[in-house]
């Protein structure tokens, strides 16, 4: 009577054995398909950058561009009787370089917004990697605004991507 007990027991260990590892063996070789690079191809997925069949393969992206901007010094919205002030350079990142006419064209304008942002603003605001970040979205955001074709316009919008600081000086 023990042996029908015991061959059940068998039976029902090796079922569960069965559904735990194979799961486990399929998952590993598909990850091991897709990680070895043989089932994106064969999913109609190539490697990024990889054109479909059929289609041309556009054109590689562009290095950017840099722009230098004059030095700013101007005074920040400080609280007590002694200014303080706030010495600029900066290097636009532009995604063309035949944008840097357009660039110098809107130089008053991008040095006005630059400005009137820097004086408002508080010495405590630039503190820190975070306060750097801040600056950096505030101006990129200003730069593109400076920069943008008039309305109606039909030539392309210059685009700046990034202000990258080379001296930062609070005093």
């Amino acid at each position: 009577m023990s042996a029908a007990p015991q061959a059940e027991q068998n039976r029902s260990g090796r079922k569960k054995l069965l559904l735990v590892a194979l799961p486990l063996v399929l998952g590993g070789g598909g990850a091991w398909l897709w990680f070895g690079g043989i089932l994106p191809p064969l999913l109609g997925m190539g490697p990024a950058g990889a054109a479909p069949e059929g289609k041309p393969r556009t054109e590689a992206p562009r290095p950017p561009a840099f722009f230098d901007m004059p030095e700013i010094v101007t005074n920040l919205n400080a609280t007590g009787r002694r200014p303080v002030f706030v010495k600029l350079r900066s290097k636009l990142e532009i995604a063309r370089a035949e944008d840097g006419a357009a660039i110098q064209a809107a130089m008053p304008r991008l040095l006005d917004l630059f400005q009137t942002y820097l004086r408002e603003t508080r010495p405590e605001e630039l503190r820190g990697s975070a306060g750097t970040h801040r600056l950096r979205e505030e101006l990129i955001a200003r730069a593109n605004i400076a920069v943008a074709p008039p309305a109606g316009s039909t030539q392309p919008a210059p685009r700046v991507t990034d202000v990258l600081f080379t001296e930062i000086l609070v005093q």
